[in-house]
């Protein structure tokens, strides 16, 4: 099963080891040009007819994706063949294919934003690959590695960049079974050394036993009555000193009147379907912040930041301080099942398409 870099969707991260033959092993300084054209897709040998590729296709917004042959071509000069073991699906994936989300590719289309796999063949032109592959240490399972850019990333960024979250400081995470919010529990738990005293919120008991598991030292139940109240009676009428939130509405008005002196909130995302509207003097009253985070645009306007957020995932990784939580493995056969799975809000942590 191989990936050739290639195609109209532009995947945002990709975490690969090199062959031993591969010209890009360590010992040849891997990397890789800006803004590569790629799709995912794996190989199938077919009798009497060369190398043939399948792939997940949108060619129908809000329609099934479909499982369709692909012929296979040379590696152009700029591009990069790997050979796909997972990718991670996440719901701005599911957004796309609405045409929901921010960006909106042209039809037909390969979705997706992040795989793990082995580097098998490069083009002429790529001398320096550092800016669209990232090296997995060997101790990082491929499996574990799929799971880490968009999810860690995003929550590498939330906290450590734009909350700027110092020890000693609460933090509440939305969503806090899903796969950033768990991430989002393991940097702050981990990472942070304990220090940070971290409430998960979930829609679920069954979702709020997980948070606890994952490194949350209490938990919030949202679907059973106020946010706001409930963290009160957790840390006080203080409130709490940084909120992640992935939910959007009435989760995140909650959430920002949860906040204490000088508090900042991270808006991450709108999984419940609704946008709310921030009340300014809200802000004016307890000199809070309200920011938003929207990880995929750093690879444009600051790659620096973008690339750092994915190094220090790779090595927490190595270094065993961050485990991730994969909740769910399916096929490419099962691409719309899996994407039901989310949809429906059964997923908890990373879910995943393995292709081996």
């Amino acid at each position: 099963m191989a990936v050739v870099a290639r195609g109209p969707w532009l995947p945002r991260a990709w975490l690969c080891r090199w062959g031993l033959d591969s010209p890009l092993s360590p010992k040849r300084q891997p990397g890789f040009p800006r803004n590569p054209p790629l799709a995912l897709c794996y190989r199938r040998a077919g009798p009497g007819c060369g190398r043939h590729y399948r792939a997940a296709l949108c060619a129908e917004l809000k329609q099934p994706l479909a499982i369709e042959e692909v012929a296979s071509r040379p590696v152009r000069p700029h591009e990069v063949r790997v050979d796909v073991h997972f990718c991670g699906v996440n719901f701005a994936d599911i957004l796309v294919c609405h045409g929901q989300y921010q960006e909106k590719p042209q039809l037909p289309f390969i979705p997706g934003m992040e795989f793990s796999g082995t580097v098998l063949e490069i083009g002429t032109d790529v001398s320096i690959v550092k800016e669209m592959l990232w090296q997995i240490p060997e101790r990082a399972p491929l499996r574990e590695a799929a799971a880490l850019p968009v999810s860690y990333g995003t929550a590498i960024l939330a906290l450590e960049h734009r909350a700027r979250t110092r020890p000693g400081e609460t933090v509440l995470v939305t969503a806090a079974a899903g796969a950033t919010g768990l991430a989002v529990i393991d940097v702050a738990t981990n990472v942070l050394q304990a220090q940070v005293f971290v409430i998960a919120a979930t829609g679920s008991d069954k979702k709020c036993k997980l948070a606890l598991q994952k490194g949350a030292q209490s938990t919030v139940n949202y679907s059973q009555g106020s946010l706001k109240e409930a963290v009160r009676k957790l840390v006080g009428s203080a409130g709490v000193n940084v909120a992640i939130d992935t939910v959007g509405g009435d989760v995140f008005l909650e959430a920002l009147r949860s906040l204490a002196w000088e508090g900042r909130i991270v808006v991450v995302g709108f999984a419940g379907g609704n946008i709310a509207s921030v009340p300014a003097n809200l802000l004016l009253l307890k000199n809070i912040s309200a920011m938003g985070l929207y990880w995929g645009r750093y690879k444009e306007q600051s790659f620096p930041v973008f690339s750092r957020t994915l190094s220090s995932a790779l090595q927490y990784c190595q270094q065993g301080r961050i485990q991730p939580h994969i909740g769910a493995v399916f096929k490419l056969e099962e691409v719309n099942d899996a994407f039901l799975h989310v949809i429906q809000r059964k997923s908890t942590g990373k879910v995943l398409i393995s292709l081996k």
